[in-house]
């Protein structure tokens, strides 16, 4: 089987299993008929798709192994942003959220923004805001993201967040809007199964913060750039990005050092907020 075959084979699956495209499409966070097009050749699945596809279907592992190493055959797949905003940012998030629910260590590297898992809505809102969505379309995005973030209360989760100083002084939001979001990190490092790493201003860096990156156990890295979203799942490539966030988590802030750290800043923000 090659990656033209694929389509065809995962179709051949899913007939055999006796469920629903319906189902399976709704189960793998898609549309049916872009699992209707994948099927039928029409469209060639994503590593992300073939991996939800599998799970919704649900076959064994060693099949599982099977199809996944044909839809590694392209060891890095870029998808254009302007894809999903054709879909509904609302459906990424989605989908997110189905490869996050299989990931039992999560390692995201964020040198901008503050992660998606740790925004509060107002910020959530101004990031997704810039998207040039409606109305509807900005608040299902919003309330998709934020759903995602049950994850955090989920036990047996290995969830590892490090940010640059400067995600925390970004103005994203006004100042007491950003002292809200700084409120909301200090409180969420205090979960069990999270581990927020600051790295300031102030260490000696050995390496250069190119870009975001999360690592998905350590099977997947999703990479966002300017134009589209990169998945990367060569198993050499991967360990590349293993690599860069643990030289970051060696110089980063944890514990309460960090978070006094986000106190020290927040009320900066307060301060602000006053004298305006």
């Amino acid at each position: 089987m090659n990656r033209a075959e694929l389509g065809s084979a995962l179709r051949a699956l899913r007939q055999a299993s006796g469920k629903e495209a319906k189902a399976v499409a709704r189960s793998a966070a898609m549309s049916a008929s872009k699992l209707s097009k994948i099927e039928t050749g029409s469209v060639v699945p994503s590593v992300v798709d073939v991996e939800q596809i599998l799970t919704a279907i649900g076959v064994s592992e060693d099949v599982k192994c099977e199809y996944m190493s044909v839809a590694r055959a392209a060891a890095t797949e870029a998808t254009a942003w302007r894809l999903y905003r054709r879909l509904g940012y609302h459906r990424k998030q989605q989908q997110i959220q189905a490869i996050e629910s299989r990931t039992i260590l999560l390692r995201l590297f964020q040198p901008a923004l503050v992660p998606g898992l740790l925004q509060t809505p107002e910020y959530a809102r101004a990031i997704l805001g810039r998207k040039q969505l409606t109305t509807d379309q900005l608040a299902r995005a919003v309330e998709a993201r934020l759903a995602r973030q049950s994850i955090l209360y989920e036990p047996g989760r290995q969830l590892r967040f490090i940010v640059t100083e400067s995600v925390l002084r970004w103005r994203i939001v006004p100042p007491l809007m950003m002292a809200g979001q700084l409120d909301r990190l200090h409180s969420v490092s205090r979960l069990p199964g999270v581990d927020l790493r600051v790295v300031p201003f102030s260490a000696q860096q050995t390496d250069i913060p190119n870009h975001s990156f999360s690592i998905k156990d350590d099977r997947m890295v999703t990479v966002e750039t300017v134009h589209a979203e990169l998945a990367v799942t060569d198993p050499r490539d991967v360990a590349l990005y293993v690599d860069k966030f643990e030289g970051f988590a060696a110089v980063a802030l944890s514990g309460d050092v960090m978070r006094g750290t986000l106190e020290g800043i927040r009320n900066e923000f307060l301060r602000e907020q006053e004298i305006g």
